[in-house]
């Protein structure tokens, strides 16, 4: 029986490990954009819970994130009282560290308490590494290939 089923509980647990897997394009940069609407953890003050999406962007070296333990870490700050500054920048090291990439960046927007709201921007660099040009595609017209 599926352990999904009606009655039962899920067997995912949060955890802190972070997997990978090899990058299957290492001879390009190419960007990953992802966006984690569901990220929670407590305020450190009082205990009530803060509620954030984060959106992470990186450029991999040799490692990518594998998804299913990113959902697994970030909800392992459900339970933890932590300032907002201090959990994004715990989250960007945790990722480097795991994948190694040429560039991350991690913006964490959380959502208002008290008339505020606060967003945090971390980034990490790999030693050497500098971005391809930008190529900008809107300078390109939009043409119809349609005759008129």
């Amino acid at each position: 029986m599926n352990a999904l089923s009606l009655g039962k509980k899920p067997s995912a647990k949060p955890t802190k490990k972070l997997e990978t897997f090899t990058n299957p394009c290492t001879s390009r940069d190419f960007h990953i954009h992802m966006q984690i609407p569901e990220f929670t953890c407590l305020c450190p003050k009082t205990g009530q819970p803060d509620f954030a999406t984060l959106y992470l962007d990186y450029i991999p070296n040799k490692k990518c994130v594998e998804l299913k333990s990113l959902k697994l870490y970030i909800w392992s700050f459900r339970d933890e009282g932590c300032f907002h500054e201090a959990v994004t920048n715990r989250i960007l090291d945790d990722l480097v560290k795991a994948t190694e990439p040429r560039f991350m960046r991690l913006r964490a927007e959380f959502f208002v308490r008290g008339g505020v709201f606060t967003n945090v921007v971390v980034e990490h660099k790999k030693k050497g590494w500098k971005p391809e040009p930008t190529i900008d595609l809107t300078q390109f017209s939009k043409q119809s290939n349609t005759q008129s």
